[in-house]
Order: structure tokens, then sequence, then C-alpha cells
């Protein structure tokens, strides 16, 4: 995280690490089902065979590198907002929007996050199974991706806290670090700071 409002806090810190492996972890989910589904589509039309179970798993991955992957792409903004007129507007109004764009959804994730738990709660009761080959025991794929969710509620309430804080006591430029729209400047210059490293990978490379 680049902004030192984020990293001076310890609470936000810690969030992020944790969140930077559920990514990882969800990155790798999608890539082991691209990998199982080429596995797939080879094997059916060279050998006459298919791991039965495929689509299914790919599903399930889908479903839970998603909800892994809210609270880092939260965290690091790059969530969609419309700021056609967020641009225009005055800083303390657009801190305001920033403030309240937490809090909505903080709001919508704390229930999306109360209706799964309902979901996986009758998925573990009914002992629910995927109507499919395998049958796959449905509280084991909802429950994976319940955790995405319940993760992202705590990242959302941290964010409240500490922007709370920062509107408050008037520090609007740390509160637009922290959840503000990304401006063009930054995404330039994280798109140039990507293109050094890269070019530096490939001369290490020369060089070895």
């Amino acid at each position: 995280m680049n902004s030192a409002a984020k990293k001076t806090w310890a609470p936000l810190h810690y969030a992020n690490v944790l969140s930077q492996y559920a990514v990882w972890a969800a990155g790798a989910l999608i890539i082991a089902s691209v990998l199982l589904i080429c596995f797939d589509v080879i094997a059916r039309k060279f050998w006459g065979f298919n791991t039965g179970g495929a689509d299914e798993l790919s599903s399930f991955a889908f479903a839970i590198s998603t909800s892994w992957a809210l609270a880092f792409a939260t965290l690091q903004r790059a969530n969609v907002r419309v700021d056609v007129l967020y641009q225009l507007l005055p800083v303390k109004v657009a801190a305001l929007l920033d403030w309240l764009s937490v809090v909505a959804l903080g709001v919508f994730m704390v229930f999306l996050t109360w209706y799964a738990k309902d979901v996986l709660s009758a998925s573990w009761i009914q002992d629910s199974a995927a109507n499919s080959t395998m049958a796959t025991p449905l509280w084991i794929p909802q429950g994976l991706w319940f955790l995405g969710l319940l993760w992202m509620c705590i990242v959302m309430t941290l964010m409240l806290v500490r922007s709370s804080y920062l509107l408050v006591t008037g520090d609007l430029t740390a509160l637009q670090d922290l959840c503000g729209v990304r401006s063009a400047q930054e995404e330039a210059e994280e798109e140039a700071a990507n293109g050094e490293r890269l070019i530096q990978s490939e001369r290490e490379k020369v060089v070895a």
C-alpha cells in the first residue's frame, strides 16, 4: 500500500498483508481451475475421457476467489466508482463522499454476508450436496466463499473506523489516500513503476 496513512495504522497494515495473501490464494484457485479445464478438454479430445467435475470445481473456484479478492481490491481502491462529478467537487465535499462510500459499501457487505451465512447454515443443517456426479457437500465451497465475505466485512469495519477518524481530524489527504477515487496521475505512476520493475527484471535476466 503506497500511502503513509495505511502504513502507519497497524490494523489496516496487517489487514492489507492478509488480504494480499488471500488474493494470491484466489489467483492460485483460478489458475488451478484453468489448468483443470484445459486437461479436461485435452483428455476428452485425445483419450476419450473427462474428469467429470471440471465445470463444477471451476464454478466453486470462481465464487471463492471472487470473495477472497474483495478486501484487497477495496484496500487498493481498485473498485469502480463513477467520478465524473467527483473530480470537480471541493475537497471537503469529495472527502465526505469518500466516507459515505465506505459506509454504503460496508452496509451492503454486512447484508450480503448475513444472507450468505443463512445459505451456509441451511446447507450445513440439511447436509446439502451439489446436484452432480461429484455430489460435493455444499457447505465446503460455501464456507470458503463465506470466509471471504466475512473478511471483507472486517476490513470495511477497519476502514470505516480509520476514515471516520481522518474525517473528524480534518486529515482529508489521508482520507482520500485511504478510500478516495484514484486519480489519473496515481494510476500513471503505478504503471510507470510496474514498467520499471519489468525492465529491471529483463536486465537481470540478460546479465544472468
